[in-house]
């Protein structure tokens, strides 16, 4: 019978460092354009089912409703998302991504696919099994929805 040891902060520390690694790779190319506080707008943005209340980003990302609206500025000014009046409340702005932020986020997801398939095919099937519920718990436990979970966030 085998004993499993206790994971540690620790272990999760290695193991994100490879990560940071391979999403420093991925968007590399795109770094000069875009800060990654703002690369995570637009890829929230891109699993959400349309248009987003701008509270609803601040909220998401932990920002002040004035700080995030700074951010949506940039966002608006690269041409990566676009501002509308919200038809069915006036005093709210939505934030949509356009047909450019869309490209950026599949341009750094293909590079980051790219970078993680490499990794996995270094190992054996049973290995890449446990890493994939590893994440998945991971991934539930910090939070972070699935691909495809989001919904159009409060509209």
């Amino acid at each position: 019978m085998r004993v499993s040891t206790p994971v540690t902060a620790d272990d999760v520390l290695v193991a994100s460092r490879a990560l940071l690694g391979v999403v420093a790779r991925s968007i590399a190319p795109v770094v000069d354009a875009i800060t990654i506080p703002q690369f995570r707008v637009l890829v929230i943005l891109s699993t959400s089912q349309g248009p987003v209340r701008q509270g609803d980003l601040a909220a998401m990302l932990g920002n002040h409703p004035s700080t995030f609206s700074r951010t949506a500025d940039r966002l608006v000014g690269g041409g990566w998302v676009r501002r509308s009046e919200n038809p069915d409340n006036r005093r709210e702005t939505l934030i949509e991504l356009t047909k450019t932020g869309e490209q950026l986020v599949n341009q750094v997801t293909v590079n980051r696919q790219r970078e993680i398939t490499k990794i996995l095919d270094r190992l054996s099937p049973q290995d890449r099994d446990k890493v994939l519920e590893g994440m998945r718990v991971f991934a539930h436990a910090a939070g972070e929805p699935l691909p495809g979970v989001l919904l159009p966030l409060g509209m």
